[in-house]
């Protein structure tokens, strides 16, 4: 489990295609700090398991199934991800509680600067704007935000100088996709309802 609190801004430094998959090798001192075979990173929201390790560097097996569903896909030598390790029990649950399995991918609509913040919009997908609300939360590229305004196919987010500065939020542009991950609890409140109606 992850909180959508981004420990750092990693780099992709290879791409390598696998042909039903993609092997990723991406940098990160700090969450690289400890790795080994088989933990877990989440790489732009997405939770990825470590294949090997080696110095600051760390390389990850990407199905087809991610590529499609993800914006992994759209990943080149350069590209700057957000990182963050699985939380530890007893850990401050700093952002919410977050899976590392994308919902759907949107895509950065309009930009709105002001002098200590900005407004994002971004585009969502009909199948997931019945677990988006005003003032709730959804993960958007690995990062915890509150949601702003909630519409049918679309949402706004307010960013913090942090979040700018040390998240990949800070440079995505319009026509940029994102990672979408809604909040769970949503889908089990909305599991559970539904088989209210059921017989028993």
């Amino acid at each position: 489990m992850f909180t959508g609190i981004v420990e750092e801004l990693g780099e992709v430094t290879a791409v390598e295609n696998l042909g039903d998959a993609s092997r990723f090798r991406l940098r990160g001192p700090v969450v690289t700090e400890g790795a080994g075979h088989g933990d877990s990173i989440a790489v732009n929201g997405v939770c990825l398991t470590v294949v090997e390790h080696e110095g600051d560097e760390f390389t990850a097996d990407v199905m087809a199934e991610t590529l499609k569903r993800s914006s992994l896909g759209a990943l080149t030598v350069g590209s700057r991800v957000n990182l963050e390790r699985p939380t530890a029990v007893g850990a401050r649950l700093g952002g919410h509680i977050v899976q590392g399995h994308v919902d759907g991918t949107g895509t950065v609509l309009e930009r709105e600067p002001s002098e200590h913040w900005e407004l994002v919009t971004l585009s969502l997908p009909a199948e997931l704007s019945r677990y988006v609300v005003e003032k709730g939360s959804i993960t958007v590229d690995g990062i915890s935000l509150t949601v702003v305004e909630a519409g049918s196919d679309r949402f706004t987010v307010s960013l913090i100088p942090t979040t700018l500065a040390l998240t990949t939020l800070g440079i995505k542009q319009p026509g940029d996709p994102v990672n979408l991950e809604v909040d769970v609890i949503a889908k089990y409140v909305e599991r559970l309802l539904a088989g209210q109606g059921g017989t028993r």
